[in-house]
């Protein structure tokens, strides 16, 4: 017995557009899956990683002051971390060797703020370059080796900073979680702020003396990562061997 199925074109019209539908779906699906490092770039050139591919990445600014980045350390080895990313401004590590020589002692990788505290939007390319270089220096001075990430002083950057950054031979770092705790908003807020951190966020912390809530923020911050059984990893060690996905600047 032979069964036939007979559509109109109205009818035959909606189906292919349900199969069209489908497809795509699944399609963004599949790609949504896949293992990025989304990034805000340029059309074609350098990028500023915002999101990892593994684990999570605690960041710390310092800018200035020399009463929080000791405790926050404290903190950090009490609770046995292991991996952190500290982004210090080359003025401030000149002022104090002995706390950046303890970062690189308890194994912390370090990154670039510039030099000065300067939001590279404002800056005209020579002076951004003379920044960056300004600071390479004083961490070579320090005997600080093989810095790879750098982010930008007040965390706003544009084309111009990416290429330049790139240049000097440095990714450019931003961050997908801000604790907001620069804002001295509460303890509790700021644990609720990082509370959202999932694998692959980078999270934006301070240990600057403006930042006053930070370090008792960061025993609950850490309970709850380790809740949620996500690894500590530095920013290199996170970014490495990945894929990227790219947002254009314009």
């Amino acid at each position: 017995m032979n069964f036939f199925v007979v559509l109109n074109g109205k009818a035959l019209k909606n189906v292919v557009l349900i199969l069209i539908a489908a497809f795509f779906t699944a399609w963004f699906l599949y790609i949504e899956n896949l293992t990025q490092i989304p990034v805000f770039s340029t059309k074609d050139g350098p990028k500023a990683v915002f999101h990892g591919e593994k684990g999570i990445a605690l960041t710390f600014n310092i800018g200035w002051g020399d009463e929080k980045a000791e405790p926050i350390l404290d903190t950090l080895k009490k609770e046995n971390v292991k991996a952190a990313t500290f982004f210090l401004a080359g003025s401030w590590a000149e002022r104090h060797p002995d706390i950046v020589a303890r970062i690189v002692k308890e194994g912390y990788e370090i990154g670039l703020l510039g030099y000065n505290y300067e939001d590279y939007t404002d800056l005209e390319d020579v002076k951004i370059g003379q920044d960056i270089s300004k600071a390479q220096e004083a961490f070579r001075k320090l005997n600080v080796k093989d810095i790879k990430v750098l982010r930008a002083p007040t965390g706003h950057f544009d084309e111009r900073s990416l290429k330049i950054a790139k240049r000097y031979g440095y990714t450019v770092v931003h961050w997908s979680v801000d604790s907001k705790d620069w804002q001295n908003p509460g303890v509790t807020k700021i644990v609720d702020n990082v509370k959202k951190a999932k694998n692959g966020s980078i999270v934006l912390l301070h240990a600057s003396d403006g930042a006053k809530q930070t370090e008792k923020a960061l025993p609950i911050i850490l309970q709850g990562i380790h809740k949620k059984g996500l690894k500590l990893v530095t920013v290199s060690e996170m970014i490495s061997n990945g894929d990227a996905r790219s947002k254009e600047i314009k």
